[in-house]
């Protein structure tokens, strides 16, 4: 087998009883690196070491990954306005964070004969979720419920059309205008 040291030199090709008699003697663990290599590979160190090494590196890897949770906006085809838009809001919310979204229509009784209506809705909510996701399945008919998924975008096109943020953003100018006319009245 080809033995690495402590210091990550190699030292050869070795029979296995050889390199056993060195991790001993230096008081370390002769661990296999590479089973499937030919001749296999072994290191000699720590395996306590290696193994708390191993977990900080699955640690940080589990951190840095993006975790894609599938959230559910459910709407029915005649849906109001205001009742839209709010929908619109938590869909982009959500969006924002990272989730993936399955947005659903939901047909009672006769509606289902009016399909029409609620591919309308979908496609109305895809070309409204445009800066912040991409279609990731298209609107399809499964029984009652006709439904799509939407995926984020990794970098937004612009900005998101019914959120919030648009409203913190004129607040600032409000501020300044009320700030300008106390300056009028008092020159």
């Amino acid at each position: 087998m080809r033995v690495i040291d402590e210091n990550g030199e190699q030292l050869g090709i070795l029979p296995t009883e050889d390199a056993l008699a060195r991790a001993r003697g230096a008081g370390l663990d002769l661990i296999e690196v590479s089973p499937t290599a030919q001749p296999p590979v072994c290191k000699i160190a720590d395996y306590g070491r290696l193994k708390y090494e191993q977990s900080k590196k699955d640690k940080d890897a589990r951190k840095k990954q993006r975790h894609f949770e599938l959230r559910e906006v459910k709407l029915r085809p005649k849906i109001e306005t205001h009742d839209y838009e709010t929908k619109a809001r938590m869909a982009e919310r959500l969006l924002l964070d990272g989730s993936k979204i399955k947005v659903t229509i939901m047909f009672r009784g006769r509606e289902i004969t009016y399909t029409s209506f609620g591919r309308r809705l979908l496609d109305r909510m895809a070309e409204d979720m445009t800066p912040l996701a991409t279609i990731e399945r298209e609107p399809r008919l499964e029984g009652k419920n006709m439904f799509m998924i939407l995926a984020p975008r990794a970098t937004p096109t612009g900005p998101p059309k019914f959120s919030l943020h648009r409203e913190k953003d004129q607040k600032p100018v409000a501020a300044a205008s009320v700030a300008e006319t106390k300056e009028q009245t008092s020159a």
